[in-house]
């Protein structure tokens, strides 16, 4: 089966919207380290939540919970549960960072409750705070409350990275992700939101849901009162499939050539199976030998 020209080149505006395939042994940033320990630690506070306690003499378990709560005891238990024995580069930051994760335990944490905000932000100045880029950690585009309007991603957001530029999602374009691409539609706008849906099918801009919203028709359909018909290019006086015995099929805004069941595709002929037969039947046209010259 073979694609049309028109198909194949339909979907390269798709190709070129996917993200680059990542590296294969991409080195962590440091930010990324530094919230992946913070991750860790978090999760390592809920585990020893109520560790140990349970049934019993609830009185006695209150009083000494509240105690083993922030206790140093409870601080060692997590950090032993931080990093695997064959994780260097986690072992290596717990060492370098264990006094300061120390001190937001046992003086700063009621002051600092969120401690990724306290150790990853302010104190090691590895990462910014969500809605918030590069190394002075200033606004992404539309603000820090909803970088790009909330239709895109910025450049760098929550690290000392990126340019704050917004990588818009898809139907959405425009230095702030407000404005809608060819083949979407503006369903909804006012100060604080902007939001683009999907034309039909068959428009390649428009007004609303329907074929008969569009602006200007998409490639393979035509406008005929008032909507936009699909062209059967199966139909048209100029053969579509030209190869031999070649069939086609129309589908929407476009067609597909495929050869008939049990025929052989080559390059310019569907060829059926009896003449696919006899071809390989045949022996190689041979030289003549030096002795027969």
């Amino acid at each position: 089966m073979r694609l049309p020209r028109r198909a194949a080149l339909g979907l390269l505006p798709l190709l070129l919207l996917l993200p680059p395939a990542p590296e294969a042994a991409k080195k962590p940033t440091p930010c990324h380290r530094c919230r992946g320990l913070v991750d860790k630690f978090n999760q390592g506070m809920v585990d020893t939540a109520k560790k140990n306690f349970g049934g019993g003499n609830t009185a006695w378990e209150e009083k000494t919970l509240s105690k083993y709560e922030s206790s140093e005891i409870r601080l060692l238990e997590i950090l032993e549960g931080l990093c695997e024995s064959s994780d260097f580069e986690c072992n290596q930051m717990l060492e370098a960072q264990e006094e300061h994760l120390e001190a937001w335990w046992l003086q700063l944490k009621s002051e600092y409750p969120d401690l990724f905000e306290w150790f990853c932000v302010k104190t090691l100045k590895v990462c910014c705070s969500p809605g918030t880029y590069g190394p002075d950690c200033l606004a992404c585009q539309g603000g820090s409350q909803r970088p790009c309007s909330g239709n895109g991603h910025c450049s760098g957001d929550g690290s000392r990275q990126g340019d704050g530029s917004c990588r818009c999602h898809m139907g959405y374009q425009g230095p702030l992700c407000t404005d809608c691409m060819d083949g979407y539609f503006s369903s909804l706008r006012n100060e604080t939101h902007s939001i683009c849906t999907a034309c039909d099918e068959s428009c390649k801009t428009c007004s609303g849901l329907t074929n008969r919203d569009c602006g200007e028709c998409e490639v393979g359909w035509v406008l005929d009162e008032g909507a936009c018909v699909d062209v059967d290019e199966c139909s048209l006086a100029e053969k579509t499939c030209v190869r031999k015995n070649e069939n086609c099929y129309n589908t929407p805004g476009s067609y597909v050539c495929v050869c008939p069941d049990g025929f052989e595709e080559t390059e310019d002929a569907c060829v059926p199976p009896a003449e696919a037969e006899a071809t390989e039947g045949e022996s190689p046209t041979q030289l003549p030998s030096r002795e027969d010259l």
